[in-house]
C-alpha cells in the first residue's frame, strides 16, 4: 500500500456500504445497511501503517421494510434515541486481518475483520481514491441486541450471528 499518500483520508460515504445480513426465522436472510456513515483513514509515512475510524448513525438503518426498520430503531434493538451511533476504531492491521474495537449500544468488543486493499486510482475529476473491503461476523447478543421471539416449530425469529460487510472508499488528503 505504498501508493497511499500519508495523511488523513476522508471516507466517501457516497461510495461506501456498511451492510449486514442475519438469518430470519431459520429459513431466510434479512439484509440491511446504514446509509449515514463517516470515517477517516490515517496513513503513516511510506503507506505501511493504516488506522481506520468509522461512525454509523443508527437512525440511518434501512432494510427496505419500513416496519422492520422501525422495530430495529426501537429500544428492542438499536434504541436510536439513546444510542445514536455505532463506532469502529482499528487497533492493528496485519496482512489480511484488521483488528479493532466495535461499539454498539455503548458496549465495546474487539473484532477481527477479513481485510482487503482493493487499490488506488485518480478519478476523472482528479481526486485520488483508495478502496477497501472488510467482513466479519459478530454475536449481536454480545452488544446488547437480545430481543427475539420463539417460533412455534422451534428456534427463534432472529439469529444471533450477524455478518457484516464493508465496502469503503476514501479520498486522499488535499494540499492546503
Amino acid at each position: 500500500m505504498t501508493d497511499l499518500t500519508p495523511g488523513t483520508w476522508t471516507l466517501d460515504a457516497a461510495h461506501t456500504s456498511a451492510a449486514f445480513t442475519v438469518r430470519h426465522a431459520g429459513i431466510s436472510k434479512a439484509r440491511g445497511q446504514f446509509t449515514d456513515v463517516e470515517g477517516e483513514l490515517v496513513v503513516a509515512e511510506g503507506g505501511k501503517d493504516l488506522a481506520f475510524t468509522a461512525t454509523l448513525k443508527t437512525d440511518s438503518i434501512t432494510t427496505s421494510n419500513a416496519d422492520r426498520d422501525g422495530h430495529l430503531k426501537s429500544a428492542d434493538f438499536f434504541d436510536v434515541e439513546k444510542f445514536p451511533e455505532i463506532t469502529f476504531r482499528s487497533t492493528d492491521l496485519t496482512g489480511d486481518t484488521l483488528v479493532g474495537e466495535l461499539t454498539i449500544r455503548d458496549i465495546t468488543k474487539p473484532v477481527e475483520l477479513e481485510f482487503s486493499y482493493e487499490g488506488a486510482a485518480t478519478d476523472p475529476f482528479g481526486i485520488y481514491r483508495a478502496g477497501f473491503t472488510a467482513e466479519t461476523k459478530i454475536s449481536r447478543k454480545e452488544f446488547g441486541l437480545t430481543w427475539n421471539a420463539a417460533l412455534e416449530a422451534g428456534g427463534v425469529l432472529v439469529a444471533d450471528d450477524v455478518k457484516i460487510a464493508i465496502e469503503a472508499e476514501f479520498t486522499a488528503p488535499t494540499a492546503a
